[in-house]
């Protein structure tokens, strides 16, 4: 998950040398990316956070608490601006297309969660999914946020997990942007992805799964 979340969102570490950082801590190879080392490392973090805590209410303070843990230490923590671990001061776009105002973020994320299920089904997920992302409340890393709260939904609802795959980032791009008119389009991408997922990890899985 650490090397897909992150490589859609930009970084150029490949799968192998994110293993090697997850393995031994240490990652060889010309012209790597501090940002996208350090990055790594977050998601590790943030990832064994979310699995301890995963049964818990996902609340404002759940998200805010994921923000920092993805973005701390990177250069972009270093902007004032950027409010890591808080939500976004400066309006923002994602696909070209507008998102919340700054001063309105608090109250969409309020509402969003208060209509949002306690027991939530597939639909349900892919649903918070795509109108968190409208509301891109964070400067940025809000994909990563949104795709680490889509997994903790997932474990909590007893609905099998996924990884949003780089390789198909196209796909899951047009779900979202067109989700509006044909909601399919992302559902069909997030239930290819959890047969890949499943496909991949069956064989840690007692029988009786």
């Amino acid at each position: 998950m650490a090397y897909n979340t992150n490589r859609i969102e930009g970084s150029q570490l490949s799968e192998d040398q994110r293993r090697y950082i997850f393995e031994t801590q240490t990652v060889s190879g010309e012209g790597l990316s501090v940002d996208d080392i350090t990055e790594t490392t977050n998601h590790f973090r943030a990832f064994d956070a979310m699995i301890d805590g995963y049964q818990d209410r996902i609340t404002s303070d759940t998200l805010k608490e994921y923000h920092p843990l993805l973005k701390s230490g990177t250069s972009d923590a270093a902007k004032p601006w950027l409010a890591v671990g808080d939500w976004k001061t400066v309006a923002n776009e994602v696909g070209g297309s507008a998102t919340s105002d700054p001063k309105a973020v608090d109250n969409d994320i309020t509402e969003l969660l208060a209509v949002t299920p306690e027991r939530t089904t597939f639909e349900d997920i892919c649903n918070f999914h795509h109108r968190f992302e409208s509301i891109h409340p964070f400067q940025d890393g809000n994909g990563r946020v949104g795709r680490l709260v889509m997994f903790q939904q997932c474990m909590q609802n007893d609905v099998l997990p996924f990884i949003v795959l780089d390789e198909q980032k196209a796909f899951y791009y047009r779900g979202l942007q067109q989700y509006d008119n044909e909601p399919d389009f992302l559902r069909e991408t997030f239930r290819s992805f959890q047969d890949a997922y499943l496909a991949r990890y069956a064989k840690f899985v007692p029988n009786n799964f």
